[in-house]
């Protein structure tokens, strides 16, 4: 008989959980959407949890352990998941139990030092096939950005990683974690570089720079979470997007001031050329004595400093700052904490 997951809802059950996880060396997340369990004459001898459309957390006793208890879990989670509106759902592991999540229908997306990658529910399949109509042949390239906002340093390493390939895929973090939503963020950079014919923008989906995807709970160390991370993505994004619109070229803007940043052009320009792509820093465009960041752009808004903001957007996004919305973040960001 098939065994059966059943939602973790008390306090008592919960701590159990948290219990079951942490015999097993994994670190216990808070904030999941679904937490559950599987008993065996009382005990809990199973359990994970899903945060959004990532499951997470899975731990089985030693004695237990099978692929018919991951499955029940996966399929409790999933089937929760979907009530809640999400359609494919990914799960990071360690590379050893991968071949146990994809009996369980999961497909391997990545894999490489301690960390392994799946999706099920076909979500990569159907972002790819949705966008195979923009692909273009020829010698092409990409840029991957936040834009939050979009400023004239992002224009200036649009314009010259353009003007080196026949063909540029501007990619558009989807993820909604920033001060300016998506849907502004995409607008802002459409607008700043209608001037660019070839010029190809898109979103990223979950399956570039989405570091809310990335659960930490068996990694034990800040830094290796960082590292481990830059690497999924920069395999994901070489062994899926750049085949698919034949991107051969990755250009970033050289990073002066964030560590991490710099460090993770640094993974990228090591790992992209394994899947036949080449990592184009270029060099950021400069106002007055610093390097035009969005993080200047965004301090300036918070004090109120207007003067600045102009001198490092482009038109697009300064008639942006004036709207109503524009205005709305602009006071959010001078009454709280600075966002990434």
């Amino acid at each position: 008989m098939t065994p059966v997951a059943v939602p973790l809802l008390t306090a008592g059950e919960r701590l159990d959980a948290r219990r079951l996880i942490q015999s097993q060396g994994l670190a216990f997340e808070d904030g999941c959407d679904d937490l559950v369990g599987l008993y065996d004459s009382g005990r809990l001898v199973a359990t994970a949890g899903r945060a959004g459309y990532v499951l997470k957390m899975f731990a089985v006793d030693p004695s237990h352990q099978g692929e018919d208890i991951l499955g029940a879990l996966a399929t409790s989670l999933t089937a929760l998941g979907r009530s809640a509106g999400h359609d494919a759902f990914l799960v990071f592991t360690r590379p050893e139990h991968a071949a146990s999540f994809e009996h369980c229908q999961f497909r391997l997306l990545v894999t490489g030092g301690s960390v392994a990658l799946l999706e099920c529910g076909g979500g990569l399949e159907r972002y790819l096939a949705e966008r195979a109509p923009l692909r273009r042949e020829g010698v092409n390239g990409a840029v991957v950005i936040n834009g939050n906002p979009f400023t004239r340093g992002h224009q200036y390493l649009v314009e010259s990683a353009a003007s080196r390939v026949d063909h540029l895929y501007l990619f558009i973090v989807r993820e909604d974690r920033s001060a300016f939503p998506f849907a502004a963020r995409y607008h802002l950079a459409e607008e700043a570089t209608r001037h660019v014919p070839n010029v190809v923008l898109l979103d990223t989906s979950r399956y570039a720079v989405s570091a809310g995807t990335f659960p930490s709970y068996f990694l034990r160390r800040d830094d290796e979470k960082a590292r481990l991370q830059m690497e999924v993505d920069a395999r994901l994004f070489g062994a899926h997007l750049a085949p698919a619109f034949a991107i051969t070229r990755r250009f970033v803007g050289h990073e002066p001031y964030c560590e991490t940043t710099a460090s993770y052009n640094r993974t990228m320009a090591d790992m992209l050329p394994q899947y036949g792509v080449a990592l184009v820093e270029v060099r950021r465009a400069v106002e007055g004595d610093r390097f035009i960041s969005a993080t200047d752009v965004r301090a300036a808004l918070a004090a109120g400093d207007m003067a600045t903001v102009e001198r490092l957007v482009p038109p697009a996004t300064l008639d942006y700052l004036q709207s109503p919305a524009g205005r709305a973040i602009a006071k959010a960001l001078g009454s709280g904490p600075p966002r990434p």
